[in-house]
């Protein structure tokens, strides 16, 4: 059985052969095994977001920053995808909280 962080690096090599769905498939093996492996929610939330899947791409960069709550590119993050997805009021609402974050307010 492969450990989140191998099916982790198996995704990676997916993704640059352009699998995105194969890679999909071991970051979703990744989380089953670790709900909160965060570095795998991000890329899941990237790879949905390339494939216009806004649904699940804000879903698993919402897990990032419920994992990592204090961590300030969590929001950036967070931003980018409701940029992406179309959700602006949202965006605006991350990039804020990563400022204050990143400012030491929050």
């Amino acid at each position: 059985m492969s450990t989140p962080n191998e099916l982790y690096d198996q995704a990676v090599e997916l993704k640059s052969k352009g699998d995105r769905e194969g890679a999909i498939g071991k970051l979703d093996e990744a989380i089953a095994i670790d709900p909160d492996f965060a570095i795998a929610h991000g890329m899941l939330a990237k790879l949905h977001a390339d494939l216009a899947r806004s649904e699940k791409a804000v879903y698993h960069a919402k897990r990032v920053v419920e994992i990592e709550p204090d961590d300030t590119f969590s929001y950036t993050a967070l931003s980018v995808i409701y940029q992406r997805c179309g959700m602006i009021p949202e965006a605006e609402h991350a990039k804020a909280i990563a400022y204050q974050k990143q400012m030491g307010l929050e």
